[in-house]
């Protein structure tokens, strides 16, 4: 039996023991969101899995324009209804009303806004918390909005949860949910996402320094910065070219900024890209990078380190646990360091031909079965639990 088969099979017999046949998942967006990033990409890889152990699984989300209001994907159901900010009470009278149907077990995504699951709903349940939002707030709302995001992530929603198994993706994510939020420790299970199976080293690097960056084109990625710290790192590579992968509002402002640099000759603004075109830039890249100021996990900065490619990256929870420090790439404490760290990737043959061995050394330890069967143990051990404390 694979390790993949082993994993699945033993989410079946957990949820057996557990009594677990029909699980509700609460999530801001699904995977088809126009918006969609890790997180969603997380959920889905995590739920196909959990359907595939045999478990009937329902997704409630906001709408996702152009598709419909209720799917099916990888074995399990996904209802798209109402709007950004709508989704929360919706979704919640829905489960009060058993719109969505019987269940056993529900898991809210909680992504800035919780769903606050430990009001009103009744039996096993399980938070997944990516990361704290923090200095997020700021960046993506008008300052009212922001003030208001910050105290009711920060001081409202953390007591309610104090009693609720929390998964989260890092140790250093973890350690910003008991130092920030409050929650306790032995509350938090901490589980690293997988990496997909077609992420594999092959072919020929670019003949020419390629760094590729790729997520949302939001505020919190900083690509705008990467732009302006690349511009700087040409002073010592000058035949540096940058490829961004992946699609957001920020996008008009950052095309706006490379017209303003004259950098239209080694910045590409790449959009969405197809898996197979994702997958050859990983493989040809010399170097991954990222000036994020909040991530859970740097989940494209794993997928890399599976082709072979580095990463140079800044020094935040998340980061730090999917980028093993000297091993599989650099972390970098400011922007300062991040352009240095760059150069030196780019123009040290030998520091780069270690970073990719270490990369390929670290990626190998990250799996998705393992990922979703150590997502559903808090889940099923709440089950456990709960039975027992009846049977008493």
């Amino acid at each position: 039996m694979t390790h993949s088969a082993a994993s699945v099979a033993d989410i079946a017999a957990l949820a057996a023991e557990a009594g677990l046949e029909r699980v509700h998942v609460l999530a801001w967006r699904d995977l088809v969101d126009i918006e969609a990033g890790g997180s969603e990409v997380h959920a889905a890889k995590i739920l196909a899995l959990w359907a595939e152990a045999g478990l009937d699984v329902v997704m409630r989300t906001s709408y996702a324009q152009g598709h419909p209001y209720e799917g099916s994907r990888d074995g399990y159901r996904i209802v798209r209804k109402h709007g950004r900010f709508m989704v929360f009470p919706t979704a919640v009278v829905s489960e009060l009303l058993g719109g969505h149907g019987p269940r056993d077990g529900i898991v809210e995504i909680w992504n800035g806004v919780p769903f606050l699951t430990p009001l009103w709903a009744a039996g096993p349940k399980s938070a997944w918390v990516h990361h704290v939002h923090r200095d997020m707030w700021d960046m993506v709302l008008d300052p009212g909005l922001a003030r208001a995001g910050k105290f009711f992530e920060h001081r409202i929603a953390p007591p309610l949860y104090r009693r609720m198994p929390v998964v989260t993706l890092s140790e250093s994510s973890r350690h910003e949910l008991v130092d920030y939020l409050g929650l306790r420790p032995a509350q938090i299970s901490v589980v690293p996402p997988g990496i997909d199976e077609r992420f594999t080293p092959a072919g020929e690097k670019s003949p020419v320094p390629l760094v590729v960056a790729v997520g949302r084109l939001m505020p919190s990625k900083r690509f705008d910065e990467l732009v302006r710290i690349a511009a700087d790192v040409r002073h010592d590579v000058p035949d540096l070219q940058l490829v961004i992968v992946g699609d957001g509002y920020e996008r008009p402002a950052l095309e706006q900024q490379v017209d303003d640099l004259d950098a239209n000759g080694w910045v590409r603004i790449a959009g969405k890209v197809s898996d197979e075109e994702l997958l050859s830039l990983y493989r040809r890249a010399w170097v991954v990078a990222s000036a994020s100021i909040a991530e859970g996990w740097g989940m494209t900065l794993t997928e890399a380190a599976a082709c072979g490619t580095p990463s140079v990256a800044t020094d935040i929870a998340g980061h730090r646990d999917s980028v093993a420090a000297g091993l599989s790439g650099l972390l970098a404490a400011d922007d300062r360091a991040l352009a240095r760290d760059l150069t030196a990737v780019l123009t040290d043959v030998e520091l780069r031909s270690k970073l990719s061995t270490g990369a390929l050394q670290h990626a190998a330890t990250l799996t998705w079965p393992a990922t979703a069967l150590g997502a559903f143990a808090p889940l099923a051990l709440d089950a456990i639990r709960r039975n027992r404390r009846r049977s008493r």
